[in-house]
C-alpha cells in the first residue's frame, strides 16, 4: 500500500493565517500540523508517500520534509493546478505513483491517534473495496458526512451534513481505495459546487457493496476554522502531557 496525503487548497476560512502559508504547515502544539498525517503512515508501516498541493506553497512543504527520511517515508511530491477541483482529482495525481498498489488517504488537517496497520493488513487481503474511516460524534454530526453502518461495519449509506442524520458516525479525511480508485475518479461529474466531491467517489464503492467503515476513538479536523484550530492545540497539548501522544 502507498500512501497519500491531500494538502492542497485556499484555506480562505483560516485567513489571514494563511495568507503567506499554507494551513497544513500552521502550528499544532509541538509541530507542524503535516507531521501528523505522515507520522500515521509511518506507523502503519507504509513507506512511500504522496503529498500534494497547490503551486503557492509546494517549495515550502519540500523545504520542511525533504526526502521524509526523518519519518522513514520516501516523500513525494505533486502540484494540484485547480485548488478547487476537490479531493479526488488530488487522489487522481497520484495514478503514475501508485502503478498497481493499494491507496492510504489521508488529508492533511486530519489529527488522530489510532493505528492503521491492521487494518491495512486486513484490507490488503481483500480483492476490491473501499474503507471509510467514522468518528462517534453525536452532537456534531451534522457538520460532516454521516455515515449508516450494519452490525459487520458495511456501509449502508453516507450524507453530506444532513439535516436528520441517521447515525451519529461523522465521515473523516480517511480513505482506503483499492487500485480501480482511478478508474471511479474518472467517472465522476462535478457537483454543483464545481468540483469532485469524495463523497461521490465513496458511493461507487457503496453502490457495489464494497464500501466498510471502520471506527476510530478520536479524530479532529483541525483546518476548518479557527475554533478547530485552537481545540487541535489544546487537545493535543493535553494528549501529549498525559503521554498519549509524542
Amino acid at each position: 500500500m502507498k500512501g497519500v496525503v491531500l494538502a492542497g487548497g485556499l484555506a480562505t476560512r483560516l485567513r489571514p493565517l494563511t495568507w503567506v502559508t499554507n494551513k497544513h504547515l500552521l502550528p499544532i502544539y509541538n509541530k507542524p500540523m503535516i507531521y501528523y498525517p505522515l507520522e500515521a503512515m509511518a506507523r502503519a508501516g507504509i513507506k512511500d508517500v504522496l503529498l500534494t498541493s497547490s503551486s503557492d506553497h509546494s517549495g515550502h512543504f519540500e523545504s520542511l520534509l525533504k526526502t521524509g527520511e526523518n519519518f522513514g517515508l520516501r516523500m513525494y511530491f505533486a502540484i494540484q493546478k485547480n485548488p478547487k477541483g476537490g479531493i479526488p482529482e488530488a487522489i487522481y495525481l497520484a495514478k503514475d505513483f501508485a502503478k498497481d498498489d493499494n491507496l492510504m488517504v489521508i488529508l492533511g488537517d486530519n489529527i488522530f491517534n489510532f493505528n492503521l496497520k491492521k487494518t491495512i493488513s486486513e484490507f490488503n487481503k481483500e480483492k476490491k473495496g473501499a474503507i471509510v474511516f467514522g468518528v462517534k460524534i453525536p452532537t456534531q454530526s451534522k457538520q460532516y458526512g454521516v455515515i449508516e453502518i450494519d452490525n459487520s461495519g458495511k456501509v449502508i449509506s453516507i450524507e453530506e451534513k444532513p439535516d436528520n442524520p441517521k447515525s451519529d458516525i461523522a465521515q473523516t479525511g480517511v480513505y482506503m481505495y483499492d487500485k480501480r480508485v482511478f478508474s471511479f475518479i474518472k467517472n465522476l461529474k462535478p457537483s454543483a459546487r464545481g468540483e469532485l466531491e469524495v463523497t461521490d467517489l465513496n458511493n461507487q464503492y457503496l453502490k457495489e457493496g464494497t464500501l466498510k467503515c471502520q471506527l476510530i476513538d478520536w479524530w479532529i479536523d483541525a483546518g476548518t476554522s479557527f475554533d478547530e484550530l485552537l481545540r487541535a492545540n489544546n487537545l493535543v497539548a493535553e494528549k501529549v502531557k498525559n503521554g498519549e501522544l509524542q
